[in-house]
């Protein structure tokens, strides 16, 4: 099997409605493409710093705009849509859920993001975002035809035992749509998303946000679409716009073949000697 996948870089902005526009002239020009397979960014919905702002100009699943209008949009065209995430209000704080639309519009599965960026960085920048959403219980593995998705979203991709289990469980095609910063992206983000793809053998499509954004943050872009022998099929930079790769599921089953690390896993069990006492360190 084989099948066109899209990435749809954005630049999300502060309104949801203008976000809604962009998505969908993006989504019809990657299915002009030739396009079966959309995928956009994580919070595709709404690029916001201010948590005030964030929470007055969101939607609780069932009333989400945007949620809706990829619904229709995947009807219309007959085609999957991997809302790589949008910013769902749950309760008193927020839910960072990437959605999977099936070709009839239906809700084919959701995923709510496990690792939450609690960081600071060198250039001071700080992110605290379990102040602001709740993390996800569970990942999420779901059919896209004849294929299986495992479904990440952006700092998930620093985490190779999520991918690794991902892919033990059936996932041919992983993903980590991002809303990566400038500066960890240009360090770490095709490096990374290359290593699960080879790690496991299987599929990377990520959509990203890229640019300077109206909240004043910077994101790194650079979509990308990887096979499961690590070679970039292709690759945006930081502007708006569509990235088009076949997607054949054949490439999964040679590359698991030439390198069958997914049937040498061993359970790890670590014996440690010496070194500093870890308890009394910390």
């Amino acid at each position: 099997m084989s099948f066109v996948a899209a990435c749809l870089q954005m630049r999300s902005t502060r309104s949801v409605e203008r976000n809604i526009a962009d998505f969908e002239a993006l989504a019809r020009e990657a299915v002009a493409g030739g396009a079966t397979f959309l995928q956009s960014p994580e919070m595709s919905n709404l690029v916001e710093r201010s948590r005030a702002d964030l929470f007055a100009k969101i939607s609780t699943e069932d009333a989400d705009p945007f949620l809706a209008a990829a619904r229709r949009l995947a009807k219309e065209h007959g085609v999957t849509i991997h809302l790589g995430s949008l910013a769902i209000r749950e309760g008193d704080k927020i839910a960072n859920r990437g959605f999977l639309i099936g070709p009839d519009g239906g809700i084919v599965a959701r995923y709510d993001k496990l690792h939450l960026f609690d960081v600071d960085l060198p250039n001071g920048e700080s992110w605290r975002e379990s102040a602001t959403y709740t993390a996800g219980a569970c990942a999420v593995v779901a059919p896209v035809g004849d294929a299986m998705l495992g479904m990440g979203i952006c700092y998930d991709l620093r985490f190779p035992y999520l991918f690794r289990a991902m892919a033990e469980a059936g996932a041919d095609m992983l993903s980590a749509p991002a809303c990566f910063t400038k500066q960890t992206g240009e360090a770490h983000w095709v490096v990374l998303q290359r290593a699960r793809a080879i790690e496991t053998g299987s599929f990377m499509i990520s959509a990203a946000q890229g640019g300077t954004h109206e909240d004043g943050r910077e994101t790194f872009g650079h979509s990308i679409i990887i096979d499961p022998w690590g070679r970039v099929l292709a690759e945006a930079d930081d502007q708006p716009g569509v990235i088009l790769a076949e997607v054949d599921l054949a490439k999964v089953a040679d590359a698991r073949s030439r390198i069958p690390t997914m049937k040498h896993t061993r359970a790890i069990s670590v014996n440690v000697i010496g070194g500093r006492n870890r308890e009394a360190a910390e």
